[in-house]
């Protein structure tokens, strides 16, 4: 859906990182290295974003 404000695990703030981060890796970089970029140094933050599924845009289609 949307991204979480903040890490369910340790509390920092990552939405600003997911357009930074989702540039990244449109240009070709490895998750590691754009998450690293970003400044996502943490596991959990890093799972944060590695596993979020960005799904608004599907169901903005499916609204009636």
């Amino acid at each position: 859906m949307i991204i979480p404000i903040r890490c369910f695990s340790c509390g920092k703030v990552i939405a600003d990182l997911w357009e930074r981060y989702m540039k990244l890796l449109e240009g070709g970089m490895p998750d590691g290295e754009a998450m690293d970029q970003v400044g996502a140094k943490r596991y959990c933050c890093r799972r944060m974003l590695m596993t979020h599924v960005d799904l608004i845009e599907k169901l903005l289609q499916c609204v009636i």
